[in-house]
């Protein structure tokens, strides 16, 4: 609110002028960028306040934006009660997740025949808050589903030049691998080891939880079930009742089944066609040591990408359990490493724990 007041022009009426906007927060997606880990200490992300009308009917400045940069496939999830708020998908995309609030209306606005001199002004738009929680979805064309020693991350050091971690005890791979598979005529797929996958992984189980929002990424899912198991059809049932807990959209999927581990014991034809009659997908037996099955895989798989419904990934992203996140992070800040003695003598130690993870007796 200002009166204009000059030497000559005593009574020179309302000159005042608005307020400048406040800033906007913007996500802008940056290709160059593969983890939101340098997030993970900015907890407050703030823009600017807009500047005051001044005199003259001069306008305020505008509050700066605040563009923050995240890789291509990141989520946006309300942090409040976990509806799905966006997602950026492409290098350069900008989503705008809050505006900025309008400036308010100078005096000068608000005059009249009946109001000449109007002393009051508008107020700007308070300022937004919101809590928001940003997930990393890896975007592969293929994602290796399967229990933990599937094979997964050996098949794809096979057929990638990616190197994960591979040893023969449970959750090996704690975190997605990718690779790009090479193909015929110098064409080639993007790979995802995603880690291992058990029973009631949907309702928090093991490490299925955190990696499972990253399935929904992938245009194929290749589901992968060693030769040895007891019971073929019913792991990979069990493996589709998870998905299916976790987000019923992935069924929708082009799905394939690959029987690991063939060098250890090789199924005849005859055997395969009867798996693929019984759950009406195809299925091809592999090796990963012999190379068993590596070429028609890919050919599957490449046959699987060229079809039209399955280069266009559409993804309703399930809401996620904000509540179930805080009780993890609480979990995490409680849990005290634990120093175990390597060289002292105990007749009493319960060593059992330790079986599984690569220390059994």
């Amino acid at each position: 609110m200002h009166l204009h007041r000059a030497k000559y022009v005593p009574k020179g009426g309302p000159d005042g002028g608005d307020g400048g906007r406040g800033g906007h927060i913007i996500l802008r997606g940056n290709r160059n960028l593969w983890t939101l880990l340098h997030l993970k200490y900015q907890k407050h992300i703030m823009a600017t306040d807009g500047g005051r009308g001044g005199e003259s009917r001069s306008f305020g400045k505008q509050g700066e934006d605040k563009i923050v940069e995240v890789p291509c496939g990141t989520v946006v999830y309300d942090g409040d009660n976990g509806d799905f708020i966006c997602e950026v998908r492409e290098h350069g995309q900008e989503v705008l997740l809050l505006k900025g609030g309008r400036g308010g209306l100078g005096n000068w606005h608000f005059r009249s025949a009946t109001n000449q001199t109007p002393r009051y002004a508008q107020p700007g738009e308070p300022a937004q808050e919101r809590n928001i929680i940003l997930q990393l979805k890896v975007l592969a064309d293929v994602g290796l589903v399967g229990f933990p020693n599937a094979g997964k991350s050996t098949l794809l050091s096979v057929v990638s030049a990616a190197k994960p971690e591979i040893a023969d005890y449970p959750f090996t791979t704690l975190t997605p691998q990718l690779g790009i598979v090479s193909y015929r005529d110098n064409r080639s797929f993007c790979m995802a080891d995603i880690p291992g996958i058990i029973e009631g992984a949907a309702e928090g189980r093991g490490l299925g939880l955190r990696f499972l929002r990253h399935i929904e990424r992938n245009a194929v899912l290749l589901f992968m079930v060693p030769v040895t198991s007891e019971d073929i059809v019913k792991e990979y049932n069990i493996l589709l009742k998870e998905l299916e807990k976790y987000n019923p959209e992935l069924l929708t999927k082009a799905r394939l089944l690959a029987v690991t581990k063939c060098d250890i014991e090789q199924p005849s034809d005859a055997d395969v066609q009867q798996l693929q009659q019984t759950i009406q997908i195809p299925v091809v037996a592999i090796s990963g040591v012999s190379g068993l099955g590596i070429d028609t895989l890919k050919d599957m798989i490449w046959s699987e990408l060229e079809k039209e419904q399955n280069q266009v990934i559409e993804i309703s992203h399930a809401p996620i359990d904000v509540k179930q996140i805080e009780r993890a992070e609480e979990d995490s800040e409680d849990e005290q490493p634990e120093t175990v003695y390597l060289n002292e003598v105990d007749e009493d130690w319960d060593l059992s724990k330790y079986e599984g993870i690569g220390w059994d007796i």
